[in-house]
């Protein structure tokens, strides 16, 4: 069976680096799992592999769509096969790179593939919310998925709204159709996550977001929103708290704060994600700050890795 690594992880954790060094000793190609970086002119806000990086290692799924496109899942497995089949013809071990858990999931554990969506219907489940709460829409979603409703947290609202969206278009729930989910591409993954202590983390993550407003975010978010973002492109992070200091309603300071408390929320919900998908090698490269010290304790870490870069 064709092998495929993962090397996944929260935002900040160290992937980038260390993923161009074993792409480099693997003689292969990388091919991003991030929701964020498909999108042109989003460079900053998304932390994207800068330019020299890209062209030390060819990446692929990043730069492919323009701001006002969608995406998906079903998309991304679909693109990321053809590609990690491409590679195997030429005998390479495709790496995929990422922290958006659900493309690692829709092509590692197989993918649901749900109704269309129902925007004027979203939209009615999305004021309910915000005339009565998103418990209100929990409680709803309890009553008629209760299994769901037990894995989606009561403040998820997207995924709330998704799952009551499938069960009043569909005769079956959310949770019965994804027993019927379609199935995992049938490669040899080695998952390959990283981690960090959390405290270190959270420090990575500020850091990082002073650096993202230091190379320009004010002015890349100013730019995007001239070329009308969708709703997605525009509800990523950083993207989304600048655009409302850009309309005047609030100031700077708060919203880089905001962006900072956003983006460590999103690191533990990733790891509270990653915890719950199988077969992942963690390796915690707490204290390395050196994308090679990182290559070099994945290589130790993982023997199997070994094997492949030292035959």
């Amino acid at each position: 069976m064709n092998t495929v690594i993962i090397i996944l992880g929260p935002t900040a954790a160290g992937k980038t680096g260390a993923s161009i060094l074993l792409a480099k000793a693997l003689k292969t190609e990388i091919i991003s799992a991030d929701s964020m970086q498909i999108y042109r002119h989003m460079d900053i806000g998304t932390a994207k592999p800068s330019p020299a990086e890209l062209k030390e290692v060819p990446h692929h799924l990043i730069n492919i769509l323009s701001p006002d496109e969608s995406f998906s899942a079903g998309k991304f497995k679909d693109k990321a096969t053809k590609i990690i089949n491409a590679l195997h013809r030429e005998n390479k071990i495709p790496l995929l790179v990422g922290g958006t858990g659900l493309y690692i999931r829709a092509l590692t554990r197989g993918l649901f593939e749900g109704p269309s969506a129902d925007w004027p219907l979203r939209e009615k489940l999305k004021k309910e919310a915000e005339d009565f709460g998103k418990e209100h829409l929990h409680k709803y979603l309890s009553s008629i998925d209760p299994e769901a409703a037990k894995r989606i947290s009561p403040n998820d609202l997207r995924r709330i709204i998704r799952s009551l969206e499938v069960a009043l278009k569909e005769e079956k729930t959310i949770s019965e159709l994804q027993g019927a989910s379609t199935k995992p591409e049938q490669y040899n993954f080695i998952k390959i996550g990283l981690m960090r202590e959390r405290k270190e983390l959270y420090r990575l993550i500020d850091e990082r977001v002073d650096k993202m407003m230091r190379d320009g975010l004010l002015e890349e978010t100013g730019k995007l929103l001239k070329l009308n973002p969708s709703s997605t492109a525009l509800q990523s992070l950083g993207y989304k708290e600048i655009s409302s200091y850009i309309a005047g309603e609030t100031s700077l300071e708060d919203a880089v704060a905001l962006i900072k408390k956003q983006t460590r929320n999103y690191a533990k919900r990733q790891m509270t994600w990653f915890k719950k998908e199988p077969g992942i090698n963690w390796i915690d490269v707490t204290g390395l700050m050196d994308s090679h010290k990182i290559f070099d304790k994945v290589i130790n870490d993982i023997e199997i890795l070994r094997q492949l870069i030292y035959p």
